[in-house]
């Protein structure tokens, strides 16, 4: 009993030491929880504060690339397209008037032959003259003597580019346009206009 009475003092002694360690630690957590807690809250606003309010982040803002860039490019896309759109309407509406006009021209470059079928000398060749004065394409001027032709006339094959240009022809110098008869079926390729001594009364002027 005396060993365990003597003994307790001590103890005592130490648990009291002990429980002021452990008061003194809880206080010093608790100061440290505290300065953790405000460090956390100073460092909370503080990093929210870095990002967006970087000098760099807020000066970029009102002078941002971004914001000169898409006038730039508006600018530089809507002339653009203008530009090229513009000659090409154009074009193709001078070349639908001017289709009709073409296709005459182009039929003036069917090969012509005039052939003289009176006994006046050289109304072929003034014939010929005035068809190429028109832009007609006459290559060969010469004599028809297989027989007589009512009135001058530009014969043409059926279904060829020769019935266009003869019709044409026709109107121009007020003769007549008809099919090859079987006499002249079988001559080269072109418009025959066999010319008739009515021809010269017809353009005395030419």
């Amino acid at each position: 009993m005396s060993v365990f009475s003597g003994m307790s003092r001590p103890m005592k002694a130490a648990g009291v030491a002990l429980v002021g360690v452990a008061i003194i630690a809880a206080v010093v957590g608790g100061i440290t929880a505290l300065s953790g807690d405000n460090g956390s809250n100073e460092a909370g606003p503080s990093g929210t504060a870095t990002q967006p309010g970087t000098s760099g982040g807020t000066s970029a803002p009102p002078t941002t690339s971004s914001t000169a860039t898409p006038p730039s490019t508006s600018t530089s896309a809507s002339p653009t397209p203008p530009s090229p759109t513009t000659p090409a309407p154009g074009q193709p509406t001078q070349g639908q008037p001017g289709q009709p006009g073409d296709q005459q021209a182009s039929n003036k470059w069917v090969t012509v032959r005039v052939f003289n079928n009176s006994t006046i000398k050289g109304l072929a060749d003034r014939a010929a003259e005035d068809f190429r004065g028109g832009g007609w394409n006459v290559n060969e001027v010469a004599n028809y003597s297989q027989g007589v032709i009512p009135t001058t006339t530009a014969f043409y094959r059926p279904g060829t580019d020769e019935e266009a240009a003869a019709k044409q022809l026709a109107q121009e110098f007020g003769i007549k346009a008809e099919p090859r008869f079987p006499g002249i079926e079988s001559a080269s390729p072109g418009v025959i206009v066999i010319v008739t001594k009515e021809y010269e009364s017809g353009h005395k002027g030419s």
